[in-house]
């Protein structure tokens, strides 16, 4: 597969990269609690809440590329579009409209796993 060469090629490579549940949800958490390190940087202007932002941000996202998708974050290859798509996928999320834009790409929700073997 070539390499995107713009947002457009970028946003399905990045949907199926995160096509589990579980990956969206902690790359939400992680964007949730960096958002609020950044706002706690900008009330008490102490530096260590940006240290804080990457690390809040990063450890749930990449734990989930690790541990659920077992792929390589697009954080390191494309760190802008990865943020921009990470944002576009928590307003799809929030707005309802993440799971029609899944279908539309032809990303299927993936099995779960059980906990038991069957």
């Amino acid at each position: 597969m070539s390499e995107p060469s713009s947002f457009d090629e970028f946003w399905p490579i990045y949907l199926k990269a995160h096509s589990s549940p579980e990956t969206r949800v902690l790359h939400f958490l992680g964007t949730a609690a960096a958002a609020g390190c950044v706002l706690a940087f900008a009330k008490t202007r102490k530096p260590g809440w940006l240290l804080a932002a990457l690390a809040a941000g990063y450890g749930p996202s990449w734990a989930g590329h690790a541990l659920v998708e077992h792929n390589r974050p697009a954080t390191l290859t494309h760190p802008i579009w990865s943020l921009r798509a990470d944002v576009k996928m928590l307003e799809m999320a929030a707005a309802g409209t993440l799971d029609a834009e899944l279908a539309r790409l032809g990303i299927s929700k993936p099995r779960p796993v059980p906990l038991v073997a069957e």
